[in-house]
């Protein structure tokens, strides 16, 4: 691995999803599902929050290649969105690029000429010019964290193997709702789509 061709991505970390007083985590508290989210909720604030903000700490001293995908649509009214982010169900997701829900969370708030790309899927390679702008930094390994590990990292994960690049798969660093779901992808796509190790033994 050589580290100037190496870029480190974040997934979809944004407070809609991983601040505990904006987004989806009013809409448990309103409907009484807080409690079957609370292992998801502590994950974030333990293990992936912290092995995230790692990650950055170490490309950014060294000045290596930071990005971030993030769900976020383009009009105000959401039409923009993929289908399957219109669909009713767990997908069913509206958050504008300007608002607060669509920040990263402020540990892991992108610095000036660090990219961010919006997407309306669940892969950050699908509907964003991700691919070739890697391909003109030079970028050849690309280590992922972020959340969901079943859903948005493990597609994003998949899209980029299958698009010829080295993918590290950064345990720590992610999260699903349940440790059975997380443990269940991970063993999925390690081997195959990407090598899944520590935030320590990727460092």
């Amino acid at each position: 691995i050589d580290p100037q061709s190496t870029a480190l991505l974040i997934v979809d970390m944004q407070k809609e999803f991983a601040d505990d007083n904006l987004g989806e985590a009013l809409a448990f508290k309103a409907d009484g599902t807080w409690d079957d989210w609370r292992y998801f909720r502590d994950r974030l604030k333990t293990t992936t929050i912290p092995a995230n903000r790692r990650l950055l700490d170490y490309f950014r001293q060294r000045g290596m290649r930071v990005l971030f995908g993030r769900i976020a649509c383009l009009s105000p009214d959401g039409e923009d969105r993929e289908p399957v982010q219109k669909s009713d169900g767990w997908n069913g997701i509206f958050i504008h690029q300007d608002s607060v829900e669509a920040e990263m969370v402020d540990e892991l708030a992108p610095q000036n000429g660090e990219l961010v790309f919006n997407k309306t899927t669940d892969s950050v390679t699908t509907g964003t010019n991700l691919l070739r702008v890697l391909r003109n930094l030079g970028i050849r390994t690309v280590v992922v964290g972020g959340i969901v590990t079943d859903q948005c990292v493990a597609g994003t994960v998949s899209g980029l193997a299958d698009d010829s690049f080295q993918v590290i798969c950064v345990e720590d660093a992610c999260a699903a709702a349940t440790q059975e779901l997380h443990d269940a992808e991970l063993k999925i796509m390690n081997l195959i789509y990407c090598q899944v190790l520590s935030t320590d033994q990727t460092i």
